[in-house]
């Protein structure tokens, strides 16, 4: 690593490769996933590289390294922990509808019919930012240009309208 500070590329490429089993061990003692190892190791490599200047040369270069490896694979434990807490394995996906067939025609009319009536229950200025942004597809700041209005207030016209038209459906 002394080397490598003082700009040896050969030397950093060698100390990279001889780090790599190493560290597959270190991390392969705490994950079994072999992609989730190849991860964390790849991770406290460019953690490695990014701090390089810290390393003090009178100091033993192993604590340092191995500070670095476990503060990784502490950051990998809190991200797999966490996305772990908010996902839900199943087996079979859901369907959006029963039946094997595709919604009907006359299935799509009533849809349509449905979305058309609660539409026009809504306000002016909501129908209006729901038309634009939503049937439309225009941005916010286009939306803005085209109504004369903020975009704060687009964003609390398009939350209310769609509150109230999933109201209206619901009673339906």
């Amino acid at each position: 690593m002394r080397s490598a500070q003082s700009g040896d590329a050969r030397a950093y490429s060698l100390l990279l490769a001889e780090l790599l089993p190493m560290l597959r061990r270190v991390v392969g003692h705490k994950w079994k996933n072999a992609n989730t190892v190849e991860d964390i190791v790849q991770e406290i490599l460019l953690s490695v590289h990014a701090v390089r200047h810290t390393y003090d040369s009178s100091r033993p270069f192993m604590p340092w390294l191995m500070t670095i490896a476990n503060r990784r694979i502490a950051d990998a434990a809190r991200y797999h922990a966490g996305r772990a807490a908010h996902e839900t394995t199943v087996d079979v996906m859901p369907e959006t509808f029963s039946g094997d067939q595709p919604k009907s025609t006359q299935d799509l009319n009533e849809t349509h019919d449905l979305l058309r009536q609660a539409l026009s229950i809504l306000p002016e200025s909501q129908r209006e930012a729901i038309e634009l942004m939503k049937l439309k597809e225009l941005t916010l700041a286009e939306t803005a240009k085209v109504t004369g209005k903020s975009i704060a207030s687009l964003k609390v016209s398009v939350h209310r309208a769609i509150k109230a038209m999933r109201a209206h459906l619901e009673r339906k």
